[in-house]
């Protein structure tokens, strides 16, 4: 247990987690998992990507692609996100997703209203190719915003 003794959280502001700006950032994947969709029934590879750089860098944003789902549609669709990542980083042939991690590319990114809960997120909506010469793009360290 840590001691927490003369600290008052009256005396700082609280950190609140804001949706990105609408805009093209360079990012990296720094993560990715397979994971069941909600009903069981679907597959999706979730990507986590962190902007490299800019007034945002080390925040986070996740793509989710239906590779396996009910729906040949939205397999269809998720197929198609893919290869336009694997395009935009260079690895037209990985052999698991973690080839696809730190090789930096641009991700465009819109502020979308959930129907549900009528909260602020984020959007991956397109994924190009970097154009000017990358910097190393390693991992970012863990900060309170980023993780």
């Amino acid at each position: 247990m840590a001691n927490l003794q003369g600290f008052d959280a009256r005396n700082f502001p609280a950190f609140g987690f804001r949706p990105l700006p609408d805009g093209k950032y360079v990012a990296v994947i720094i993560g990715s998992e397979f994971k069941t969709t909600r009903d069981g029934s679907g597959v999706y590879l979730e990507l986590k990507f962190q902007v490299a750089e800019g007034e945002h860098k080390g925040r986070i944003v996740w793509a989710r692609l239906n590779l396996q789902n009910r729906s040949p549609e939205a397999v269809r669709i998720a197929q198609s996100q893919l290869s336009t990542i694997c395009h935009a980083v260079d690895v037209l042939t990985p052999q698991s997703s973690e080839d696809l991690h730190y090789r930096p590319l641009v991700i465009r990114v819109v502020c979308k209203k959930r129907t549900e809960t009528g909260e602020m997120v984020n959007e991956i909506c397109g994924y190009s190719k970097l154009v000017q010469t990358p910097q190393d793009y390693g991992p970012v360290p863990d900060t309170p915003w980023n993780s």
